[in-house]
């Protein structure tokens, strides 16, 4: 019998540790383009700014909505990229660790 009440108890613990995630995830602070971490990844909250000369792997078209990074939900403003801990990204930013979504 404790194992049911055991696995019951950790399945409510897991759900609520993931409902918390998210909400953080929500709740997080944007990211500035002054961030060492953006800096040393290019990141622009607008992928038009994106420095084409130093990343010339940039290319039109290319934002944080198809990254396969991004964690967004679709339509979203902006959403959290796992490069970028604790941090948003706007959707329509850009980074030079861009990978198109598949």
């Amino acid at each position: 019998m404790t194992d049911r009440r055991e696995f019951i108890a950790q399945v409510c613990v897991g759900c609520t540790t993931l409902l918390a995630g998210n909400a953080m995830a929500a709740d997080a602070p944007m990211l500035a383009e002054t961030d060492a971490q953006a800096k040393a990844l290019g990141y622009v909250a607008d992928a038009t700014k994106a420095d084409k000369v130093k990343f010339p792997k940039f290319a039109a078209g290319q934002t944080c909505t198809n990254c396969a990074l991004y964690q967004g939900k679709a339509g979203a403003a902006s959403g959290p990229c796992p490069l970028f801990a604790g941090k948003q990204v706007t959707a329509k930013g850009w980074c030079s660790a861009y990978a198109k979504k598949a």
